[in-house]
């Protein structure tokens, strides 16, 4: 019985159409990140399981991919080493596109420039329960900076948060907070040690609701008056500096929690002086449960669409430490390019130009013709228009329908009757109009 083909779930192909829609979405982030001055750059598929293991959270250890030794090795251990995952399981694939690239500015820390830009665009993997929007394999799309403390790299983010999904035609909202008030804010409700505890916890807010996250913050040790002190913290209301002005009150004793409220306000103060039309909320509740973040953190929603974050990332002081180069601030956002794919598919976004791999297809009806068509096809693709011709001469009828299949816009015709004339007939595959051109108008007529 043959084998029914298929992908590991959480996994998926993508059609030449759905390629063609990401690459889309691919060249429109890089444009932007282009134009802020950074620079590509790709790290391996796999990491030493040291590099990832402790970076991410009790949770995201859980959610690595771990790659078993191949080959000989495995085969030459013994039961009791095959039990030790230590010995058969070094590797792991990357979890993210962050830690890979700490890792990448230690290694060649004498080799780069500080501040050091890039972007980059690249598969990770997470063993997560597959769902709507989550997926075990999935692109990101993360630009960052390292080298520098400075918060106009905070405010150059958010400028490029804007610009990516206005060129997308993506309405969204900038969800931010600061790890140094979400600490702040931990002082100030007597559980300064429980700030992993109460971030992971509060980061689930908008998943599982208020009385769940309570219910979590008592399981993990925090006592009821706590508790019941955090709750009009996270459903405070009015403008960010509203916001802030009444957090400063709460959390006056907290000089961590003070500087971030003072991080804040300086970001919100620039984005509104420089007129960023995206919407910019300070959220309380925003967390994200990463454990290398330390200020400024961000998350972004899509407004018309039902799905996850799209966008999300933050301030890291000292993620570089880990691999002995400490005191290296960065701070940097990834772009989940599968949600925002499922966001544009859903919305119908995708401009109808690309769709289209091939611009013309010629029709083939004979030796005579075939070479006619193909001394305009070659200019087409001079020109730098995709062109190509049925490859076998066949009915109209059907080269006609593969044309409507391949949603090709233009079919040009060239029988015994136009190469006589040394004219082409262009039709208009979705106006259905047509005209009769020369040979060296037809690039006209293709790109008008």
């Amino acid at each position: 019985m043959a084998q029914k083909p298929s992908v590991p779930k959480g996994t998926r192909d993508f059609s030449p159409v759905e390629m063609s829609r990401r690459q889309y979405i691919f060249d429109t982030v890089k444009s932007v990140f282009r134009t802020y001055g950074f620079a590509p750059l790709e790290t391996p598929a796999m990491e030493n399981l040291s590099t990832l293991l402790g970076k991410y959270g009790d949770e995201g250890d859980k959610l690595l991919f771990k790659i078993l030794n191949s080959g000989e090795y495995g085969a030459n251990l013994s039961q009791e080493e095959l039990r030790n995952a230590s010995k058969i399981c070094e590797k792991g694939l990357r979890y993210d596109l962050t830690v890979p690239f700490a890792r990448y500015v230690v290694q060649h820390r004498d080799e780069i420039s500080f501040p050091f830009k890039r972007f980059q665009i690249q598969p990770v993997w997470r063993a997560d329960r597959p769902q709507k929007g989550r997926y075990r394999e999935f692109y990101q799309c993360d630009v960052d900076v390292i080298g520098s403390r400075s918060l106009l790299n905070e405010v150059e983010l958010v400028q490029i948060v804007d610009a990516v999904f206005a060129k997308l035609g993506i309405r969204t909202v900038l969800k931010m907070n600061n790890r140094k008030i979400l600490y702040g804010i931990a002082e100030a409700i007597g559980h300064a040690d429980k700030m992993i505890d109460i971030t992971v916890a509060i980061d689930k807010l908008e998943k599982i609701g208020l009385d769940n996250v309570k219910a979590e913050l008592l399981g993990r040790g925090l006592d009821e008056e706590a508790v019941s002190q955090l709750q009009p913290i996270l459903e405070l209301e009015g403008t960010n500096s509203q916001k802030l002005d009444k957090l400063a009150e709460v959390i006056s004793s907290s000089e961590e929690g003070l500087k971030g409220i003072d991080e804040m306000r300086t970001i919100f103060s620039m984005i509104e002086a420089l007129g960023v039309a995206l919407p910019v909320e300070l959220d309380l509740s925003l967390a994200r449960g990463l454990n290398y973040y330390t200020g400024a953190i961000f998350e972004v929603k899509a407004l018309d669409y039902a799905i996850g974050s799209i966008c999300g990332g933050g301030r890291y002081d000292n993620l570089t430490g880990i691999f002995g180069l400490p005191d290296v601030s960065g701070v940097g956002i990834s772009f989940g390019a599968d949600r925002i794919y499922d966001v544009m598919t859903g919305l119908e976004l995708f401009p109808e130009s690309v769709d289209c791999s091939t611009q013309v297809l010629f029709m083939n009806f004979g030796e005579a013709e075939q070479m006619a068509s193909l001394r305009i096809i070659s200019e087409l693709r001079k020109a730098g228009i995709a062109a190509e011709i049925y490859p076998e001469s066949a009915k109209m009828k059907k080269q006609m329908e593969y044309a409507n299949r391949r949603q090709i816009p233009y079919v040009v015709i060239i029988g015994s009757q136009e190469l006589d004339e040394g004219v082409a007939t262009v039709k208009n595959m979705r106006s259905g109009e047509q005209q009769q051109v020369a040979f060296d108008k037809v690039a006209a007529v293709i790109c008008e």
